[in-house]
């Protein structure tokens, strides 16, 4: 699957890019973005050798597609994550502070599973920290439910058509 660039009344989500690093560490610089995930905010440098490592996709003999996308609003305001494998996806975001309480998360996370519906993914996942209200609200807007599964400790939200990735 090849990722291409997104579009919403509002947003654009771009396929990302090692030179989205500086942007985005400031984008997601505030600490308080690492309450449910751990962690503290990654500098301008960590980004650029991990957007290296997701860009280059994942291990070699599995089926998985690795889509990320920067969520762009006036600048970059975030990112949104997409596993694919098998017609599956399992979904990420994170929108960063100055740009949350504004539906950012849900309108790009439904831009991007009507992106993935159109190629063939018709099953839907996302890991949520059960203390997570917003992201909850999120998985809730694209028609998830939360099931009884847990992965580190994490909900495991799942559309109900069928089994999603994890």
């Amino acid at each position: 699957m090849r990722i291409e660039a997104i579009t919403t009344p509002r947003l654009t989500l771009e396929p990302l890019a090692v030179e989205h690093a500086a942007e985005m560490a400031e984008a997601l610089g505030d600490p308080a973005l690492h309450e449910f995930v751990g962690g503290s905010p990654a500098t301008a440098e960590e980004l650029r050798a991990r957007y290296a490592r997701m860009i280059a996709g994942p291990p070699p003999g599995g089926d998985d597609a690795w889509l990320n996308w920067v969520v762009r609003l006036e600048r970059a305001a975030g990112h949104l994550q997409a596993t694919v494998t098998s017609g599956r996806a399992t979904l990420a975001w994170v929108v960063g502070t100055p740009w949350q309480g504004r539906g950012i998360a849900t309108e790009a996370a439904r831009a991007a599973v009507a992106w993935l519906g159109e190629r063939g993914v018709t099953a839907f996942a996302a890991m949520i920290h059960p203390g997570h209200t917003a992201s909850s609200a999120v998985a809730r807007h694209l028609g998830l439910v939360p099931t009884a599964e847990r992965v580190d400790g994490e909900v495991v939200w799942r559309s109900p058509r069928g089994p999603a990735a994890t």
